[in-house]
């Protein structure tokens, strides 16, 4: 099937189902360039600068400086 026969039949589809199609284009790209997919059930570390006082700290010296250098 070519693209000019493709768009008007995917335009028909309903939404749900367009999602769908691009969710499974999307994936299969994905795997083709090897790019890691996140997987269900999966836990994935997710950073917050909750506590991180270090980071706190060197914004804190930047601040200062840009202030200094005025």
């Amino acid at each position: 099937m070519s693209l000019a026969e493709l768009f008007p039949a995917v335009k028909t589809l309903p939404r749900a189902d367009k999602l769908r199609l691009m969710q499974y284009l999307v994936v299969d790209l994905a795997r083709e360039e090897g790019v890691p997919l996140l997987e269900a059930e999966a836990d994935y570390p997710v950073w917050t600068p909750l506590n991180a006082f270090d980071a706190a700290e060197t914004l804190m010296q930047l601040l200062d400086e840009h202030r200094a250098s005025r």
